[in-house]
């Protein structure tokens, strides 16, 4: 396995200066986030370190370069839009461009891309169904295509009252996941494995990467604390962050090393990407690039 992180946490740095941080502190590799730029419309979103729309083989190259002379890979492209969104214009960009960010990774020598599946929020798994069979086939084709693996990363996308009640992606749990890879079925259409998402769902973390060993293309390190106190208050039902608040690995209810354990158990020798998301980090630079280096340290005890 290579131990990353996810680059959206350092929008203010440049390509050049995310990978230079990387090699300094120790890390094998990063997932290079490459939404359109342009304004975020929600946290770690927006922001661009490669931008698929102008990239041509002079710009890889020196891409390339930057990785090769610092000792660094790409993981994979990331970028995580609502391809499902009931608004026609969101759907259509998103869509579009997830089919850039596919057909930029050869360009880069790449096999990989992560993203969401996207949910119409305010309609049932069942009533989405229909428009997940006429989107993502398609998806699917292009990454057949190109040869690129889309790990679809498995977080509800359900945080703030806007995204109530179903969450912005469909792809929250086992139950979906299967139903997902039975109704499109390629080599090329796996998970992005986050465990911090099924820590606050009651969610066995441990058995879910037993199952899906095999569609496991990329994985996120990010952890959670539930606080079992407020959830007393609340119950499951309430909006999620009231009960549960997202960590750097180790100051959450992940257990790291049942997380290791399976991945090593199922034959996943992929990359684990750290994702900060603790909101206790999210200062200037210096207190984010802390997260970065206090997360390596700590997660290096699992990955030789």
């Amino acid at each position: 396995m290579k131990l990353g992180f996810v680059t959206a946490i350092l929008p203010d740095l440049s390509f050049k200066e995310v990978v230079d941080f990387a090699a300094e502190t120790g890390y094998d590799c990063i997932e290079v986030m490459c939404w359109p730029p342009g304004k975020a419309e929600r946290r770690y979103a927006g922001v661009t370190h490669i931008d698929v729309l102008s990239l041509d083989k002079d710009k890889a190259k020196e891409i390339n370069d930057i990785l090769n002379d610092n000792g660094v890979s790409i993981s994979g492209l990331g970028y995580y839009p609502n391809a499902l969104s009931p608004e026609p214009s969101e759907a259509e960009t998103a869509i579009a461009h997830i089919k850039k960010v596919i057909e930029a990774a050869p360009i880069l020598g790449l096999k990989n891309m992560n993203t969401f599946i996207g949910r119409d929020w305010k309609k049932s798994v069942d009533d989405n169904w229909p428009q997940f069979k006429k989107v993502w086939p398609e998806i699917i084709k292009v990454a057949e295509d190109n040869d690129v693996k889309i790990g679809i990363e498995n977080c509800p996308m359900f945080f703030t009252n806007d995204e109530w009640p179903g969450g912005k992606n469909l792809a929250g749990s086992p139950k979906i996941w299967r139903r997902m890879f039975e109704e499109i079925q390629s080599d090329h259409f796996g998970l992005n494995f986050d465990p911090s998402h099924l820590v606050w769902q009651g969610i066995d973390v441990y058995q879910a990467v037993k199952e899906f060993g095999e569609k496991i293309f990329h994985a996120h390190a990010k952890d959670a604390r539930l606080d079992v106190d407020k959830l007393q208050q609340v119950g499951f039902l309430a909006n999620p962050l009231e009960y549960h608040t997202p960590k750097l690995p180790g100051l959450g209810d992940v257990s790291w090393s049942e997380y290791f354990s399976a991945l090593t158990d199922v034959g996943y020798n992929g990359p684990v990407c750290v994702e900060v998301e603790d909101r206790a980090y999210e200062g200037d630079i210096d207190r984010r690039k802390a997260s970065l280096i206090q997360s390596f340290k700590y997660l290096t005890q699992f990955i030789a």
